[in-house]
């Protein structure tokens, strides 16, 4: 121990667009990928908080690459759920919105997962030796969707898509340093519109 695991999945969520709630755009969409960290590690010597720092530090670089700013916010216990000790989430500034918005959520569930699954690790009962609950973490480090809204949101002037520095080389030469706007966005010529119509 420590045992570091990586995962990318596709994830579906139930609210999508309820109430009203983020029913334009890419922002809460019911179907999206995620790349998710999962730490497995001893129960002594405040191992699992180490590793609690080191994984949403892996998330604060992965966003300061990106040149988004974010910021760390130490969710109160009221708001956690059974599983998690102590959870941070990492909010990303949304200049469109003007608010910061949940990015990544970072959590250190102790054994109570652990328990429940029967991951022990230690010496056998042969040996007359108790085993232990392993502690379990877990942290966001990319959902697509609201990272691309963060970078468009943060990187956009009056033509075009400015292309972060980190992802210039993964670009094609055509987009490598910004990617133009072709069509006037839906929302202005509705906004137009409207305007029309109250004349």
């Amino acid at each position: 121990l420590p045992i570091r695991y990586g995962g990318i999945s596709t994830c579906f969520r139930q609210e999508a667009g309820s109430s009203t709630r983020d029913t334009r755009g890419i922002f809460r969409v019911h179907q999206f990928e995620k790349i998710e960290q999962f730490c497995i590690t001893s129960p002594h010597d405040n191992k699992s908080w180490e590793m609690f720092e080191e994984m949403i530090g892996n998330a604060e670089e992965f966003n300061q690459r990106l040149g988004i700013p974010y910021r760390i916010v130490n969710i109160v216990s009221g708001e956690l759920n059974n599983a998690a000790s102590k959870k941070f989430d990492l909010e990303a500034w949304f200049p469109g919105s003007g608010k910061f918005r949940e990015l990544v959520s970072c959590s250190n569930c102790l054994e109570y997962q652990s328990r429940r699954l029967k991951i022990r690790y230690g010496l056998t009962k042969k040996n007359n030796e108790a085993s232990e609950y392993v502690h379990m973490l877990n942290a966001t480090m990319c959902a697509t969707t609201r990272t691309i809204c963060a970078i468009l949101e943060n990187y956009q002037t009056d033509d075009g898509i400015v292309v972060p520095e980190v992802l210039k080389p993964l670009m094609p030469k055509k987009y490598s340093e910004k990617i133009p706007f072709i069509h006037q966005a839906p929302i202005e010529q509705e906004s137009k519109t409207t305007t029309k119509v109250k004349k």
